[in-house]
């Protein structure tokens, strides 16, 4: 068990970065931030054998005009009107069976999982304005690039030792080799991790995180589409949680790095600005020790080399680290209101992690300085060294707990037909 002691402070302190480093944007700067943000959870909903096990996950995006947010910050009391006027929020829902419940008779889980997943890309849709795409179209957006999605996606045949990388069109395929028909949404390779015994909550968690990548997609493309000179450069996207993309849809990472290189290299000046941001982890325990230690000062941003990435995940082959997982570049940042906060940053040209360390430099991220301006103006207190987008998307995406398990439970049971009859 490794100490908590932090060991040769000197060697951190030479890869911190003073604010007076970077170009920070003028008084205005980016004037919207839209973040977005996933929760799920699984409800039992029948003991026995089996018993029977009901999953929702569900994604929101919350978009904040930042102009109307400071101007409130200088009022002696807040307008709820205008706070309410300066915040818009979209969803979307998913549920399925995850355990002990099945799409049809005489199927397994796994293929139970790909069918609902398949039922679902078609029919559930990102809605916002002009938008109007299912996420099956979005998961095609994402394979190609903006404007132009791919018409077939590559499927690996569930079969055993079958077909890999079948090109399936949006309609589905029947494989040449064992006749399973092949759907476009087995790409994302959750039904993998399903199993019949358990709660399959990991796979439900993989899901949730593909919807948010895809409405990501989704709105991104939108602004690039409709307003590429005016909204989208004047616009900071946010995850919750990091640019990546774990488990077996972690196929989806290279997918979306080349995705939003592409929409850099088309869009003026630095945009689109897309961040990650983790509320949780090895590396915000390790940020929250820096700042223990006085090692971080407000406004300024530790360099998260192989070196600290060794010390933070205690690995022996940190060259490996992120490659297969990140499209963005982790680093931490003291907020000059005190926070600390560790965003993921995608560069503009190149892997943020490979082979050979990726791309540590903060000056191979041109939308770095843009992203923490807004990070400093948008701190919240709803929860720990929290921001005002995530926290509007979280409250948007969560779940709530007691009476709202209860209602949750009630749905399901009205889905599988297990509701008590009169």
């Amino acid at each position: 068990m490794p100490a908590e002691a932090l060991r040769d402070a000197d060697d951190i302190r030479a890869k911190v970065r003073p604010r007076s480093d970077f170009i920070f944007p003028d008084a205005k700067g980016l004037t919207a931030a839209l973040a977005i943000d996933g929760s799920y959870a699984v409800e039992r909903v029948r003991d026995g054998l089996p018993s029977v096990l009901y999953g929702f996950a569900q994604a929101a995006a919350a978009y904040v005009d930042l102009t109307i947010m400071e101007t409130q910050a200088a009022e002696r009391f807040v307008d709820p009107y205008e706070i309410e006027r300066a915040v818009n929020t979209a969803l979307v829902t998913l549920d399925l069976p995850v355990a002990g419940a099945y799409t049809r008779e005489g199927v397994g889980i796994a293929t139970s999982w790909r069918e609902a997943i398949d039922g679902l890309f078609r029919a559930k849709k990102v809605q916002v304005n002009r938008l109007d795409e299912s996420l099956l179209d979005l998961l095609f957006l994402l394979h190609g690039r903006p404007g132009a999605p791919e018409s077939r996606v590559p499927v690996n045949c569930p079969t055993d030792d079958c077909q890999k990388d079948v090109p399936v069109p949006a309609a589905g395929v029947e494989c040449i080799a064992c006749n399973e028909w092949l759907y476009p949404t087995d790409v994302l390779r959750i039904h993998e991790e399903v199993g019949e015994e358990g709660s399959n909550q990991s796979a439900l968690g993989r899901l949730m995180s593909v919807v948010e990548l895809l409405v990501l997609v989704g709105l991104a493309t939108l602004l690039w589409e409709q307003s590429r000179y005016e909204l989208l450069p004047s616009t900071l996207f946010i995850v919750d949680g990091p640019l990546a993309v774990y488990g077996p849809p972690a196929k989806l990472r290279a997918r979306a790095l080349e995705y939003f290189q592409s929409m850099d290299a088309a869009t003026p000046g630095d945009g689109p600005f897309l961040c990650g941001l983790e509320k949780t982890g090895a590396m915000v325990d390790f940020a929250r020790q820096l700042v223990r230690h006085d090692i971080l000062q407000p406004g300024e941003l530790l360099v998260c080399d192989q070196e600290i990435l060794a010390r933070v995940t205690n690995a022996t082959n940190v060259q490996a680290y992120g490659k297969e997982t990140y499209w963005g570049r982790k680093f931490v940042y003291r907020a000059l209101d005190g926070r600390v906060v560790v965003p993921t940053v995608m560069p503009a040209v190149g892997a943020p992690y490979d082979v050979n360390g990726g791309n540590p430099d903060p000056a191979d991220y041109a939308s770095l300085p843009a992203i923490l301006d807004v990070i400093d103006r948008t701190g919240s207190a709803m929860y720990v060294d929290g921001i005002i987008p995530v926290a509007a998307a979280h409250g948007k995406a969560a779940f709530p707990i007691g009476v709202g398990t209860d209602v949750l439970r009630l749905v399901a049971t009205q889905r599988l037909g297990l509701a008590p009859r009169d």
